[in-house]
Formats: structure tokens, C-alpha cells, sequence
């Protein structure tokens, strides 16, 4: 097996690319050990030494490091750990284990609708590049609130990704829209 890693826009974290499918549908996003039970692959990578988080997409996984640790260092032991995962013929989501419900609502409004759309059309393939995703909180008095994991929660150029890329595409398509403001889950 052979896992090739990117660089993604946060220098803390690496995307790693098994080569398979990682998640069948949706994704999970892991940021401390202790959320990690539902995953034999989180839970796996969480072991070494320096883990900070693990985010799994449909192909890739994305791990960010400590502050104290480098990645000269860390990158060896957290492909060791994949390999042996995938090779141990475990599953990454433990049996029973589901992933959160998307964004879908039947009730949305036309706006929420067309804004969740282009999220989900332009923005979130264009995010899972950089080794992250992008989840549609909500929508209200023409602010969208959203959530970002993976590799760019906490990136440095997320606030950027924000304003001038997403914020400025929405309000183009959505003339409601007047701002776009990331919140924690």
C-alpha cells in the first residue's frame, strides 16, 4: 500500500491520500482523542504521540499536528499507523457507529435552499482539496454561518477562504447574503 500525502494551506496539518475509499458517504471530523471511540482509525492516530486531530473524507485523511511537534518527525509514525489500519482489514467508522446528518431540511426556506446548494456544488469540492469541509449552520438576517473542519479549521488563510472567496461568491449568486461568519460547533 502506498499513501501519498499534500501540503494543504495550514502548515499544521497534512492531507494523506490511502489510495481507497476512506468514508463511503459524508465525513468526520475528530478533534480531541477522547472523540474518537466510534473510529479504529481515529483512535489508531490519536495514539501517536504529537495527534492533535483527524478529519476523514471520502478519500483522504487529515491530520494536524501538536505545535511542539514537526512533521519530519511525526509524518513516518502517522503513515505507519494508517498502513497498519488499513492492512489490518479493520473499519474506519466502528460497526453501528453513523455519520452526523447532513444539512438537508425540507422546511428550508428558497434562499436557504440556494445557498445550501452552492455550498454543497462549489464550495465543499473546492475545500476537500485542501484536506477539509465546509458545514452550512445556518442562515439569519442575511448572515451565513458556517463550519469548518479537517485542515481548515484553524488555517490561517480560512478567515480569507471566508471573506473573499465564499462570502463574495454567495453574495453574488444570493443578493441576501450580507456577510459569512464561521462557528464552532
Amino acid at each position: 500500500m502506498f499513501i501519498q500525502t499534500e501540503l494543504t494551506p495550514n502548515p499544521a496539518t497534512l492531507k494523506f491520500l490511502p489510495g481507497c475509499a476512506v468514508m463511503p458517504e459524508g465525513t468526520a471530523n475528530f478533534t480531541q482523542a477522547e472523540e474518537a471511540v466510534r473510529s479504529p482509525l481515529a483512535q489508531r492516530l490519536f495514539a501517536v504521540e504529537g495527534v492533535a486531530g483527524v478529519f476523514l473524507g471520502s478519500d483522504f485523511v487529515t491530520v494536524t499536528k501538536t505545535i511542539d511537534c514537526d512533521w519530519d518527525s511525526l509524518k513516518p509514525m502517522v503513515l505507519a499507523g494508517m498502513m497498519d489500519h488499513f492492512t489490518s482489514g479493520q473499519p474506519v467508522l466502528a460497526e453501528g457507529s453513523s455519520v452526523p446528518a447532513g444539512d438537508g431540511d425540507v422546511d428550508d426556506d428558497e434562499i436557504t435552499a440556494q445557498i445550501k446548494e452552492l455550498i454543497e456544488t462549489r464550495v465543499r469540492p473546492a475545500v476537500a482539496q485542501d484536506g477539509g469541509d465546509i458545514l452550512f449552520r445556518g442562515f439569519e438576517d442575511g448572515i451565513v454561518y458556517l463550519h469548518m473542519q479537517g485542515a481548515c479549521s484553524g488555517c490561517p488563510s480560512s478567515t480569507a477562504t471566508l471573506r473573499h472567496g465564499i462570502e463574495n461568491m454567495l453574495r453574488y449568486y444570493v443578493p441576501e447574503v450580507q456577510e459569512v461568519r464561521p462557528v464552532e460547533y
